[in-house]
């Protein structure tokens, strides 16, 4: 009988139409052939569809996880024992355990890496050994972006990367459509409290923010949105969201969702004034956009109210119920993004680490956007599998459009 993490497993390649078709170009063209892939991501069944694509493409691939609480055991253990694969998570490793795991990958000597948050592009760029065999990298997420960005400013990226989390076929889906679903899911999951008629307040508007915005909007809550830039905000208020300060929204707020990834978003002096019994979850990438460390720091006394849920009493009496100690709301307490999404974002990475093999010789140690022939590719994949038929310009309209004479 097949285990359970096999069966995920299948359904996901079941459900991922994109990948199937990249994947039976991979199966006879075999792009990676002797090409070692590292991968630090959230080890999931739609990351082990991924991880066996490429190495279906010829590649030998390690994978660690890039957060201690979102590997999926029974995924991980059917890549280990019924595809032979080198797997190095498990769900509630402790920080050691983390570093170590994503210190295994490497120990292939990578040609390419494949990040999500920037710890593993951080750990290589770092060791010089590890650089000389470097050909570049992608990166999945808007906090592991930041990181590449302040590396490259600060002359300390030492092999290119590619930006995948800007990619159109990404932000636009995986952001958006993508987080606005698994962070609900992940919510309801872990409180199974009520979301129409309750106060939510969004940290952020980007498209994360947005995403989450307008599925609790959906659910019937009244959704308020901060930010710290005057066009998101601005961009906020014209869809229809209360916009206000966070030590204010906080007070009046029954549900909160951080999506910045910047830190200490909600501050301990934020908690202090908060509605009591708020409830407060982070769909960004590290645990540190609500002040977790003074939390525990500080707390006078803290109670496991749900399996996922710790209630902590602060200083003044106080109480908020924190979701998996702040951590990805999406995997720590859900299934992750839609499998339809994710084979959109893992098409990019597949075709990108391709690109990156293709042209090698050409790329210089900086953060690159992911070429527009990846995107559209992905997109007329997708457009197809769902049996989608857009219109293409005539040649008179090409024409048109490169003629400088009005009307003509």
């Amino acid at each position: 009988m097949e285990s359970n993490g096999f069966l995920r497993l299948k359904w996901a390649r079941d459900h991922m139409p994109v990948s199937a078709s990249i994947r039976e170009r991979f199966l006879k063209e075999k792009p990676f052939k002797g090409i070692k892939i590292a991968m630090a991501l959230h080890v999931e069944a739609k990351t082990g569809i991924f991880a066996l694509l490429l190495s279906e493409g010829g590649a030998e691939v390690r994978l660690a996880s890039c957060n201690p609480l979102s590997s999926d055991d029974s995924v991980v253990e059917s890549l280990r024992k019924d595809y032979n694969y080198m797997v190095y998570a498990r769900k509630g490793e402790t920080e050691t355990e983390y570093y170590d795991n994503i210190k295994k990958t490497v120990e292939v000597k990578p040609d390419i890496i494949i990040d999500d948050g920037g710890d593993l592009t951080n750990l290589v760029a770092s060791d010089p050994e590890l650089v000389k065999n470097v050909m570049g990298g992608n990166e999945e997420t808007t906090t592991g972006v930041v990181r590449l960005k302040a590396m490259e400013k600060a002359g300390a990226l030492k092999f290119p990367m590619f930006d995948v989390n800007d990619a159109q076929m990404k932000h636009f889906f995986d952001n958006r459509y993508g987080s606005g679903q698994s962070a609900l899911d992940g919510f309801m999951n872990a409180t199974n409290i009520l979301i129409a008629g309750k106060n939510a307040l969004v940290a952020g508007y980007g498209y994360v923010g947005k995403g989450v915005a307008m599925r609790l909007k959906g659910m019937g809550a009244r959704v308020t949105v901060t930010e710290v830039d005057p066009v998101k905000a601005i961009e906020a208020v014209m869809d229809g969201f209360n916009v206000d300060r966070m030590n204010n929204a906080i007070r009046y707020t029954d549900l909160l969702f951080t999506a910045t990834g910047m830190k200490n978003v909600v501050s301990y002096d934020d908690m202090l004034v908060a509605k009591k019994g708020i409830i407060l979850g982070n769909v960004g990438h590290f645990n540190n956009e609500i002040d977790y460390a003074s939390l525990e720091k500080r707390n006078t006394g803290k109670v496991q109210v749900r399996n996922l849920v710790t209630e902590y009493r602060l200083e003044n009496g106080n109480t908020v119920d924190l979701i998996s100690d702040g951590r990805l709301l999406n995997l720590a307490a859900g299934q992750g993004h839609p499998v339809e999404i994710m084979d959109l974002s893992f098409a990019l990475q597949a075709l990108t680490a391709e690109y990156i093999v293709k042209h090698r010789k050409n790329l210089s140690n900086k953060v690159y956007p992911v070429p527009e022939e990846i995107d559209y590719e992905v997109a007329r994949i997708a457009l197809n599998s769902m049996d989608f038929k857009i219109d293409s310009y005539t040649e008179d309209q090409l024409k048109y459009l490169n003629s400088y004479e009005e009307g003509t």
